[in-house]
C-alpha cells in the first residue's frame, strides 16, 4: 500500500510486494500527532481478455486434471488461502491486493465454448473454483460464472464446483437439472463453526451457519454435496473436526474431504501476522504443529505430502476423519460424474445433420 487506509473487513494485514518485484513501497505517516479519518480500502475490478480458459494439471494430489477460474483474486479475503501467491504473477501483492484488486474475465464463456468445440477435446470433469471462488461477491453483478455454467450445460459437460458463496443458490435452475443427469457435484468449504473466528479468518465469506444452509438447500434440490472441512488448522480448529462433519451430514452432505492448512510462499508470513494479531496465545502452538508435519519448515510442496502433512499428528487427524466419516455414513464412494452425455451442440452456420 502506498497510502494509509482502513483494512477492517479484510483478511490480510499487509500488502508487501510479490516475490517477482524488485522494489517495495511502504506507507509512512509524516505526522502521527494529526488524527486522520482514514478512507476504507475499496475493491477494484478490472477486466482481462482471456485467450484460454481451461487449465490442465498433472498433480497426483488432485482428483481432476482440468479447471476453470472466471476471476483472479478473491474478495472473500480468507487469510489462509493457498492461491494468494498467484497474484504475484500479475505484479500485484498476495496480501491486500489479492482481495481488493480483482481481475474479471468477461469473455470466459465464449472462450470455453471454443475450447470445448475443438475436435481434439476429450471430455473429463472440469473443476470450477479451484483457485479463487467462482461465487465471490462480484459474481452477483458480473455473472461470468453463470454464463460458463450455461455453456457447460449446453455441452452436457460434467463439472465439480467448489465454493463458499451463497450465489450458487441463484444458479439452481441450471445446476439442479445437471445434477439429475449426473453431471455435477458441489463442494462447500466449512472451516469452523465459530462465527467470530470465521469472521476474522474469512472476513467476507458467508458465516458457517449460512454455509450449512447452502448445503441444505442444494441437497434438497437433488444436488450431491460434499462438506469440505478445509483447511484443518492445528491448535485452532482441529478440535472441531467431528462437529464439522456432523453438521455437514445433518445439513444434507453425502460426502466429505479434508486438507491440512497449507502455507505456500507469501501465505506463511501473512498467516503468521494474522496469528499474532488475532490469536497470539495460539501462534506458537499452531506453527509448531505445522512445522512438525513438514520437516521443520512452514510448508513442504512435495506431491503426496503437501495436502495432509506427515508424522504422528497428521496421522491422528486422518484417523479421526476416517472414523467419523464411517460413523456418519460419509465414507461411501461417490459415483463418478457422467462423461458419456457430452456432445458439441450445433453452431451458427453449421450444416444440418443428414437423416
Amino acid at each position: 500500500m502506498t497510502a494509509f487506509a482502513k483494512t477492517n473487513g479484510r483478511g490480510a494485514a499487509s500488502n508487501q510486494a510479490g516475490r517477482f518485484e524488485r522494489y517495495t513501497t511502504t506507507a509512512v505517516r509524516e505526522d502521527f500527532s494529526i488524527e486522520e479519518d482514514l478512507p476504507s480500502l475499496r475493491t477494484e475490478v478490472r477486466d482481462e481478455t482471456a485467450r484460454s480458459l481451461i487449465t490442465y494439471n498433472r498433480s497426483p494430489d488432485l482428483p481432476f486434471d482440468r479447471s476453470i477460474n472466471p476471476y483472479r483474486g478473491c474478495e472473500h479475503g480468507c487469510v489462509y488461502c493457498f492461491a494468494r501467491p498467484s497474484h504475484a504473477y500479475l505484479g500485484l501483492s498476495p496480501g491486500l491486493d489479492f482481495e481488493t484488486r480483482l481481475i474479471a474475465r468477461p469473455n470466459a464463456a465464449s472462450i470455453l465454448r471454443k475450447e470445448l468445440s475443438r475436435r481434439s477435446y476429450k471430455v473429463s470433469t472440469i473443476a470450477l473454483g479451484t483457485n479463487t471462488d467462482p461465487y465471490q461477491p462480484i459474481e452477483k453483478s458480473r455473472e461470468i460464472t453463470r454464463r460458463c455454467l450455461e455453456v457447460l450445460n449446453e455441452f452436457r459437460h460434467p463439472i465439480g464446483i467448489v465454493t463458499k458463496g451463497t450465489l450458487v443458490e441463484r444458479d439452481l435452475d441450471i445446476i439442479a437439472p445437471m445434477a439429475q443427469s449426473g453431471l455435477v457435484r458441489v463442494g462447500i468449504s466449512l472451516t469452523t463453526l465459530d462465527s467470530d473466528l470465521s469472521r476474522q479468518m474469512e472476513p467476507r465469506a458467508p458465516s458457517p451457519q449460512r454455509r450449512l444452509k447452502m448445503i441444505e438447500r442444494l441437497s434438497r434440490a437433488g444436488i450431491p454435496v460434499r462438506v469440505m472441512t478445509s483447511p484443518v488448522i492445528p491448535g485452532l480448529t482441529d478440535h472441531e473436526l467431528e462437529k464439522l462433519l456432523e453438521a455437514g451430514r445433518d445439513a444434507g452432505a453425502d460426502a466429505a474431504s479434508w486438507i491440512m492448512l497449507r502455507l505456500p510462499r507469501e501465505v506463511s508470513e501473512l498467516w503468521q501476522q494474522w496469528l499474532q494479531e488475532h490469536v497470539p496465545g495460539s501462534a506458537c502452538k499452531v506453527m509448531a504443529r505445522l512445522r512438525e508435519m513438514h520437516g521443520g519448515k512452514d510448508y513442504d510442496p512435495r506431491w503426496g505430502h503437501r495436502m495432509k502433512g506427515e508424522g504422528e499428528y497428521a496421522e491422528v487427524i486422518s484417523q479421526r476423519f476416517s472414523m467419523t466419516c464411517k460413523r456418519l455414513g460419509l465414507n461411501v464412494k461417490s459415483s463418478p460424474l457422467r462423461c458419456d452425455l457430452f456432445s458439441v451442440p450445433p453452431q451458427p452456420g453449421d450444416q444440418m445433420a443428414l437423416f
